[in-house]
């Protein structure tokens, strides 16, 4: 994941993304002592959990901003600035890997996944979930519209998002060597706050550096009228996000 983020309004209005994700903590199941590694660990909310389970916790991220932003809200805990597709943090190895949200921002997954696999000692254990196949799906559609309306490069071109389905993502696992344990792909709707153009002003900056900026309210409006389906009678936006939650292991 190496684009930019603007952590404070990351923090602000889209929250949902560690939010949501108690239940993939329950997956983990931190104990007192274990070292784990929270790869993509953004502002660091989910990684301050970890810790207070009794983890020795690192957090890792490639955006500097959100690091910055994590060391500010959780001084006594180790962030660092790190690419999840080169990690060089395996003396000593950790019991776990964790990451939410990150790995679809990461198109080289095999390296990433040999990233992990070397990071952990034998029989450590890789809990995940990020966008699986489908997700997004009618944003991107949107988006996709909005492009072609205002003569940008198509959405294809320009995707930084990687959305595998079970079978790939188990296959780029297999290859790094792990045994995959459990793997699911659901629905999850998801409330987003100022709908869709917040949503691509936050997530969609790839796009936006594609346009010129004084087309941009321009692209946005396309995009917030493509995308009026997910917009409910309650005037609520809902991204059609899908997940991929896996949890696998480096044999012993």
């Amino acid at each position: 994941m190496s684009k930019s983020w603007d952590a404070p309004t990351y923090d602000a209005a889209h929250a949902y993304v560690f939010t949501l994700a108690a239940d993939l903590l329950d997956l983990l199941a931190p104990a007192p002592g274990e070292r784990i590694l929270d790869v993509g660990c953004g502002t660091g909310h989910l990684t301050a959990k970890i810790a207070r389970a009794g983890a020795i916790v690192v957090g890792v991220d490639s955006s500097a901003d959100m690091i910055a932003q994590a060391r500010a809200h959780y001084p006594t805990i180790d962030f660092r600035v790190a690419d999840v597709t080169s990690l060089d943090l395996t003396d000593p190895p950790f019991d776990a890997v964790f990451s939410n949200a990150v790995l679809h921002w990461v198109p080289r997954a095999d390296a990433a996944a040999q990233s992990v696999f070397r990071a952990l000692r034998p029989g450590g254990r890789f809990v995940a979930e990020f966008g699986g196949a489908g997700n997004v799906q009618q944003l991107c559609a949107a988006i996709a519209a909005g492009l072609a309306a205002v003569g940008a490069p198509p959405f294809e071109s320009l995707s930084p998002w990687y959305y595998p389905s079970i079978a790939q993502y188990a296959a780029v696992l297999d290859r790094a060597g792990f045994e995959v344990v459990f793997a699911r792909l659901f629905d999850r709707p998801t409330p987003v706050e100022g709908g869709v153009r917040s949503w691509v002003e936050m997530f969609g900056t790839t796009f936006l550096g594609a346009i010129p900026h004084y087309r941009h309210d321009e692209f946005l409006a396309h995009v917030e009228r493509a995308g009026a389906s997910l917009v409910r009678d309650d005037g609520t936006c809902y991204a059609d996000y899908r997940r991929l939650r896996i949890n696998a292991r480096r044999p012993a």
